[in-house]
């Protein structure tokens, strides 16, 4: 169970890595246009989207809800209204609510439009296809920022390949995962929070009852995401509201299992919703919903009230691991993996072997001689090291390698998992504000761009990678592994086998310089940072 501060200490991790997991998003970015594609008959009406590089056919904003303003504001999403004659489905929605962010950022994508209107979902498709594999993304963003018109999120290369691809926007930050003893008040299903979760349920209803007029067969679709949307797809695999609208699920660094990311509890969540209403200087719920939406857009303040996920009873009716426990999760093919250089929290940057056996003995006291033992280190190159390895695992291979855990001992469909370990390659000289690249390695959300064929997404607005041919190789071999998961529930393809994930000797893909099964970080320092945090590391 979490503790008090769990949703302050995720506020605090995912803040560290939101410049580096989140690009900027667009309202009217060049997609490419040669025209326009097919009208399609959805349930709301006709939409006409247009064509990219390729013959790919995108449809861009289609709205999946009604806009959650006014009186809709923290409620369930509700469906979209129906609209007359031919939506031109021809630009990206603008983003919900959140914090704009520098033009100088790793993956700039151009400038931005944010509003409250914008529950609205895109799809790639191609010419002639007939009961494709649907891969659903959900972007990533600590809850508190993104989009699906972040340039390495689109479609149209997974499209390309015979994929019916779907991204959404849902609602982040206070908008999306506000929590009060008010709004459980006044809601049918007695609970509060978790809306963003709710939009995306809502999002796959959508895909359900749409997707085939695209191509797409709603029998067979993959859900996967990124840091905030990899803990998405795991909630959506607990949520009994989500039950029968997926069919596999990929998550990519990123599950609110263990150590300093777990779910808070309603009363946790609501707590901190009502310490964010003293902040905002607000005496009920009326006043909340009067309030222009960019005064709701709090500071990140690490140990301050947050919001984000958590277990309200009602999109989570119990912990996420007595879910799975009691065999109630979507028993569905896993995915799951993590990147080697993704240290988010723990002990922080270290720059000496002095400075890492001090923090390791505050951090850890009486169990910081065991965790040097794990983590031994005997200069000041290996202290820094050491350092990363030990946050990566804490804050992320422990929740990946537990995710996987319960699957493989609560439920019959395999998991899958995976280490990305390859650096990007960088134009000569490229700075960002959000990253350095002669440190930054694997670093948190590299792999998503070889996952989806975007690479050269990083490039739209200026140069910034230099990228060579392994390295595209590498993105067709990752995006051919996807879509054979995505059509079987296995990733295997003629170039990589994959071993099914087993908690008693677990094995995985690593995607370096070349493609090999290696073995998962060393379990005993993964049974280490879990007993730690349960209060009994030994």
């Amino acid at each position: 169970m979490a503790t008090g501060n769990s949703a302050a200490k995720l506020a605090a991790i995912a803040l560290c890595s939101v410049a580096l997991m989140i690009a900027q998003a667009s309202f009217a970015r060049d997609t490419n246009d040669g025209g326009s594609a097919r009208t399609v008959h959805t349930a709301g009406g006709l939409v006409r989207g247009i064509v990219q590089q390729g013959g790919v056919e995108a449809y861009l904003g289609i709205p999946y809800a009604k806009p959650p303003v006014r009186e809709l504001r923290w409620r369930a999403p509700q469906e979209a209204n129906s609209w007359r004659g031919v939506l031109n489905a021809d630009r990206f929605s603008p983003l919900c609510v959140q914090p704009m962010r520098s033009s100088m950022a790793n993956q700039y994508s151009g400038p931005e439009a944010i509003s409250e209107d914008c529950l609205y979902l895109n799809v790639w498709t191609r010419p002639g296809l007939r009961k494709a594999p649907v891969i659903v993304y959900i972007h990533g963003g600590a809850f508190y920022v993104g989009s699906g018109s972040v340039g390495i999120y689109g479609g149209e290369a997974l499209a390309n390949e015979g994929a019916v691809f779907v991204n959404l926007n849902y609602r982040v930050g206070p908008l999306g995962f506000l929590a009060t003893p008010e709004l459980r008040a006044e809601s049918p299903d007695g609970a509060s929070g978790n809306y963003g979760l709710l939009d995306q349920i809502a999002a796959l209803r959508w895909v359900k009852a749409n997707i085939a007029r695209f191509g797409g067969d709603p029998e067979n679709v993959t859900i996967a995401g990124q840091s905030a949307g990899s803990m998405s797809v795991l909630a959506l695999q607990a949520s009994p509201l989500a039950k029968g609208l997926f069919d596999k699920a990929v998550g990519m660094s990123g599950a609110n299992l263990a150590g300093p990311i777990g779910l808070p509890s309603r009363a946790e969540a609501e707590e901190a919703g009502t310490k964010l209403m003293a902040t905002w200087k607000a005496k009920d719920l009326a006043e909340l919903r009067a309030m222009p939406a960019d005064r709701l857009v709090v500071p990140r303040v690490p140990g301050g009230p947050s919001t984000g996920p958590s277990v309200d009873g009602h999109v989570l009716p119990n912990p996420i691991p007595a879910i799975f426990a009691a065999r109630r999760q979507s028993d569905v093919p896993l995915l799951l993996g993590f990147t080697r250089d993704e240290s988010l929290g723990g002990m922080g940057p270290v720059t000496s072997l002095v400075d890492f056996r001090d923090k390791a003995r505050k951090r850890f006291g009486t169990q910081a001689e065991r965790f040097l033992s794990l983590y031994p280190a005997t200069n000041d190159v290996q202290a820094q090291e050491q350092a990363r390895m030990a946050d990566r695992d804490e804050t992320m291979v422990t929740a990946m390698f537990e995710w996987a855990r319960l699957q493989s001992i609560n439920g019959s469909s395999p998991a899958f998992s995976y280490q990305f370990s390859r650096p990007h390659h960088y134009a000569p000289g490229v700075r960002f504000a959000d990253l350095d690249p002669t440190t930054a390695g694997a670093y948190h959300t590299s792999e998503v761009p070889f996952w989806l064929g975007t690479i050269d997404a990083f490039d739209t607005y200026r140069t910034t990678r230099a990228w060579t041919p392994q390295d595209r190789a590498m993105s067709r071999s990752m995006m051919q592994t996807l879509l054979a998961f995505a059509r079987t529930g296995k990733p295997e393809t003629r170039d990589v086998a994959w071993p099914r994930f087993s908690a008693d000797r677990p094995r995985l893909v690593e995607f370096a310089e070349t493609v090999s099964q290696q073995d998962w970080p060393d379990p005993r320092k993964l049974a280490f940072f879990k007993a730690f945090h349960a209060g009994d590391a030994r």
